[in-house]
């Protein structure tokens, strides 16, 4: 996949530390004043250290203007998908039409045990997704006349009334990595949320990962370009000189991720290290340039 055409998106990856609740805030506060566009936060509700994802989204959302705002992602093992589409609906009103949500198929499944959620296999959690996802969409459509009404393997909703509205098209943004999960995401996503550091060859694996996700859009009748890709760089630093993906100056960040927008269709990128001055250069030193390469190459094609 080449450059796909989305607005580019650029935004902080924070650690919602339960420790540390006033400059978790702060970092969303930072991201807005350096122009960034997203801030998102981990969600490990079987976690005592970290602050409930959901509650901490809601807060963020009435402390910031512009920012949209994410989970990366929901533990959705955890999360009532009728209870889900209700919350993210009333954060989205709430804000101003400022909220995505991120979606996961499971993860520490001896940590959701633990909290009372269902222990899956991987096949188990991809199918119960592709549940959730139906039900989230059909809560959200208050044009439909009668109430929800769902029987899955895993998920049930009994004439559940729909909505709230949301503000905005919430975009369901999945993060996955398995053949399964790419061509569900292809099929029914809005957007592909992966880790680079996850990625077995790093962004050079980008193009068969890609290729999965269009492979199974287009085989749901549905265009690749529907499905925004986006990037979570979890360890990244700003040094003199390069020593490899996002780790030096300012000017080598500017490349790597103009070619990640211009060859691997990427249009999406969420910053982790909990680092307020990291995210002030990004926003000031390197998204504009990145932006402004971008569209120059665009307005050539």
């Amino acid at each position: 996949m080449t450059d796909s055409g989305h607005d580019l998106l650029f935004g902080a990856f924070v650690t919602p530390a339960a420790r540390d609740a006033a400059g978790v805030v702060d970092l969303a506060l930072t991201a807005e004043r350096a122009g960034l566009d997203l801030v998102a936060f981990q969600d490990h509700p079987y976690l005592a250290e970290y602050l409930d994802t959901q509650a901490l989204l809601a807060y963020a959302a009435a402390r910031t203007e512009r920012v949209h705002l994410t989970a990366a992602v929901t533990s959705l093992p955890l999360r009532l998908p009728a209870v889900l589409a209700r919350a993210a609906a009333s954060v989205d009103v709430l804000s101003g039409g400022r909220f995505e949500l991120g979606l996961g198929a499971g993860a520490f499944w001896d940590g959701i045990a633990a909290m009372g959620g269902r222990r899956l296999t991987p096949g188990q959690a991809i199918a119960a997704l592709r549940e959730a996802i139906e039900i989230i969409r059909g809560m959200w459509d208050t044009d439909a006349p009668d109430g929800v009404r769902y029987e899955g393997d895993y998920y049930s909703v009994n004439g559940a009334e729909r909505g709230p509205r949301p503000l905005h098209d919430i975009g369901i943004w999945v993060g996955g990595y398995g053949p399964r999960m790419l061509a569900l995401i292809g099929a029914m996503g809005d957007g592909w949320l992966p880790s680079i550091e996850y990625l077995r060859g790093g962004a050079a694996a980008l193009p068969e990962f890609n290729a999965r996700i269009d492979e199974a859009a287009i085989g749901a009748g549905r265009a690749p370009g529907a499905v925004r890709r986006l990037l979570c760089v979890l360890n990244n630093q700003l040094t003199d000189t390069p020593h490899g993906p996002f780790d030096g100056p300012p000017e080598a960040w500017i490349d790597q991720l103009a070619e990640l927008v211009l060859t691997h269709g990427m249009s999406g990128f969420l910053f982790g290290g909990d680092d307020a001055s990291r995210l002030e250069r990004i926003g000031i030193e390197i998204v504009p340039a990145v932006r402004e390469i971008v569209a120059r190459e665009r307005g050539a094609a």
